[in-house]
């Protein structure tokens, strides 16, 4: 049988999948093997008794509903892979009773607090004030991955459209309107770049304060920081601003699949899951205005 690591080089070179995706499926399928040796079997037991045990085993050690969910995912698309091949018949995965997940509603930041923020909080003017304010700015008013805010090129950025181009999951490109408060910023801050570091030729977009391309850990320091002073919510990521540009786009009136196109969605389903914020206002806006209420 087909082994993980060609299914590993498979979705790295026919599906181009991410390196973080792909270390989960490796990690994953190893351990669903691990656990296929631990019960004796020396090799991928691809039977519905032993991914259901596998299951039941998982659970038993205090993973995650959601974990477990992704996990299976992982056995899944390697069974795909397998029946493509013509090595399995059909995919044991396909009937095994699945831990309930409980739907969790994204934390946003209030529109309040995050316009105090970026009108009102001197963030400074030198290079590294610049660019703190213009990667807050970029995330919330665009809605976009750190990924995809990391992958900005010099190149990205059209002025004459008023537009940014990024690379989203799977490669895919998408291109996201810009405002000219954006825009603003994003002249100030290439001016500066210019300014700070004239000899560099460093396409990415984005620079530490050394003049080097911005990294994950580095972005998630300065959102982290800044959203610090405005939030108490536990966790104040990149990922939280993107919440909150999709909230506040619904709540401001645009329609899902708008937003789901705005955030590189593959399906609307991915960005219903902003509908409850949404909804959650309106019951608070009748409670506060109906007289019957």
């Amino acid at each position: 049988m087909t082994g993980v690591n060609e299914f590993i080089a498979y979705l790295e070179t026919e599906k181009r999948y991410a390196r973080n995706t792909l270390i989960s499926y490796k990690n994953d399928l190893d351990q669903f093997h691990a656990f296929c040796r631990e019960n004796g079997s020396e090799d991928m037991d691809l039977y519905f008794k032993t991914i259901r045990g596998w299951v039941v085993d998982l659970m038993e050690k205090d993973y995650s509903p959601r974990s477990v969910h992704r996990k299976l995912s992982s056995l899944r698309s390697y069974c795909k892979y397998l029946i493509r091949l013509g090595e399995l018949e059909t995919n044991p995965v396909e009937n095994v009773l699945k831990p309930k997940i409980n739907k969790r509603v994204p934390s946003f930041v209030d529109e309040k607090s995050i316009n105090s923020l970026l009108d009102e909080y001197d963030f400074g003017d030198d290079f590294p004030g610049i660019r703190n304010k213009l990667v807050i700015n970029l995330l919330y008013q665009t809605g976009m991955r750190r990924s995809e805010l990391i992958g900005i090129t010099m190149d990205s950025i059209d002025f004459h459209q008023q537009s940014i181009k990024v690379l989203g999951k799977r490669d895919k490109e998408r291109i996201i309107p810009m405002g000219k408060e954006l825009v603003g910023d994003i002249e100030a801050y290439i001016n500066i770049r210019q300014e700070e570091f004239p000899e560099t030729k460093e396409r990415i977009f984005l620079l530490t304060d050394h003049g080097k391309a911005v990294y994950p850990q580095y972005v998630y320091r300065i959102v982290n920081r800044y959203l610090g002073f405005i939030t108490t919510l536990e966790k104040k990521s990149p990922h939280l601003l993107r919440h909150t540009f999709a909230t506040h786009m619904l709540n401001k009136g645009a329609d899902l699949n708008s937003i789901k196109e705005l955030l590189g969605h593959a399906s609307l389903s991915a960005t219903q899951v902003y509908t409850h914020n949404t909804f959650e206002k309106l019951k608070s806006i009748y409670k506060q205005a109906h007289p019957r209420a």
